[in-house]
This record gives C-alpha cells, sequence and structure tokens, in this order.
C-alpha cells in the first residue's frame, strides 16, 4: 500500500497541465486546457482513493486560435452543447508508485472506460506548509469512440487527423484542511 494522507485533495491547477497529442499529417499536435477541475478522497492510500475530475471545453488550447475555435465546434467537442470533459475514478490496480487507473471518461455525452498508467511521485509539504502530492498520468484513447469522428482525406493518401490521442496529465495536489 502507498500511503497519502486521508483527506479531500484539490489539484492546483497553476501547478499542473492537463493536455494531449494527435497526429496531424506526418507530425503531432499538442495541446492543453485551463480550466481544470479535480479531487481526490484518499481514505489513507493511494490503491483505494477516488477521482474526478473535468476540463472546461472552451478552455482549449493549441497555440492556434483558429484550431482552438474547430476543435469546440461541433466538428469535434461541441462545446456549446457539451461544455466540459470529465472523468471518474471506478479502483486502481497494482501498487506502489506506478500503477493503473481505471475510470469513465465522459466526452460529448459519450462515456467510456479508460485506464491511466500514473507515476505517483510522493507526497511533501510547499513553502507555505500546504500538504501536496504530484502525479503523472498517460492513457491512449480513440477519438472516434467519443463521437469526435471529424476527419478530411489527403490527396496522397491517408486522412488529416489520427485516430489515436494521447491524454497526459502533470497535476499537484493540495490537501484541504
Amino acid at each position: 500500500m502507498t500511503a497519502l494522507t486521508a483527506g479531500t485533495w484539490t489539484i492546483d491547477p497553476a501547478h499542473s497541465e492537463i493536455g494531449f497529442t494527435v497526429r496531424h499529417l506526418v507530425s503531432k499536435v499538442r495541446g492543453s486546457f485551463s480550466d481544470v477541475e479535480a479531487t481526490v478522497v484518499s481514505q489513507g492510500e493511494v490503491e483505494t482513493a477516488k477521482v474526478s475530475g473535468s476540463v472546461a471545453v472552451a478552455s482549449v488550447s493549441t497555440g492556434n486560435s483558429q484550431r482552438d475555435g474547430h476543435l469546440q465546434s461541433g466538428d469535434f467537442f461541441e462545446a456549446e452543447a457539451f461544455p466540459r470533459l470529465s472523468f471518474v475514478s471506478t479502483g486502481v490496480e497494482g501498487s506502489g508508485d506506478s500503477f493503473t487507473l481505471h475510470g469513465d471518461l465522459t466526452m460529448k455525452g459519450i462515456t467510456k472506460p479508460v485506464d491511466f498508467q500514473v507515476e505517483f511521485g510522493g507526497t511533501t509539504q510547499d513553502a507555505n506548509g500546504v500538504t501536496v502530492a504530484g502525479a503523472e498520468a498517460t492513457a491512449k484513447i480513440l477519438r472516434e469512440d467519443f463521437g469526435l469522428s471529424w476527419n478530411a482525406s489527403l490527396e496522397a493518401g491517408g486522412v488529416l487527423v489520427g485516430s489515436e490521442v494521447t491524454i497526459r496529465i502533470d497535476a499537484e495536489f493540495q490537501l484541504q484542511a
């Protein structure tokens, strides 16, 4: 069992990033979400913790405002009808600092099971005496499974946007008093 002080932990958005990578033509495009909410409820160990979180679709940023607008449109996330993407854990497999976090990801009103590979960074106190915990997590999904099926065929063959999306989370959580 990996110790994690019992209580409610909330994400510190200033020290966290929720992002994704997807193939575009022959390279990859990276994006992130700035409006993030997440909570971990611990009974005293990582293996039994409950995790929930969400991001606002309107906060997506790829470094290109035209692409961000397209991602928010009905071709992709459909932000107006589905303003948040959410995740709720269903269990943990393994123990120690590396484990699999199972859960349900909801995007565009479609919920599918997703497994995150997690590296737990441990806990400490910050300069203000607040207890913090850190973790990195990655998962791969197929965007079409969540209704994000827009694409464009290329004259030379293939498509503009890849199917596989890598989700990456670098998160710091603060223990609530």
